[in-house]
């Protein structure tokens, strides 16, 4: 589902596999040797974030948060792929908290804007399907008390 949002068009595409694969390799290549560098974990974080599996969008938004709280130089860049892997796994709170963390820095950031309108038509669909879920569930409800009614009648 391609966005119409040109800003946020990478909070909707995926990284290839074999790309992920480069990234994971020279992530681990490093933790073999002993010291990971910051770009390094932020780029296999990144591949993650992008990635078509929920699972690896978890582990992708663990590392950024690593280096989120490790440092500082390094927030803004995470802040927005923090917000894209949350948005990616459906967990639209804690996408809206980070996105706006970084509106409240950059308020003219065309792709946090275009972030959280993505994070706002989601919510809003996930909103009516809810609403229709209820209803539903309250109308098989009406029916089988309906149904119960008439039968005690008899």
């Amino acid at each position: 589902m391609p966005t119409e949002l040109p800003y946020a068009a990478e909070a909707e595409t995926s990284l290839g596999y074999e790309e992920l694969q480069v990234l994971k390799t020279q992530y681990y290549k490093e933790i073999e040797q002993g010291h990971v560098t910051t770009q390094s974990k932020f780029n296999y974080g990144w591949g993650l974030v992008k990635s078509g599996s929920a699972e690896y969008q978890t582990e992708g938004v663990k590392l950024l948060q690593e280096i989120y709280s490790a440092s500082p130089a390094h927030r803004r860049e995470c802040t927005y792929y923090i917000a894209v892997g949350y948005y990616k796994l459906k967990n639209y709170a804690y996408a809206k908290r980070f996105n706006d963390l970084l509106l409240s820095v950059e308020p003219e950031n065309m792709q946090a804007q275009s972030l959280r309108t993505l994070i706002d038509q989601a919510v809003q669909r996930d909103g009516y399907i809810g609403m229709g879920l209820i209803a539903g569930a309250a109308a098989v409800t009406g029916l089988i008390v309906a149904g119960l009614v008439k039968r005690s009648r008899r």
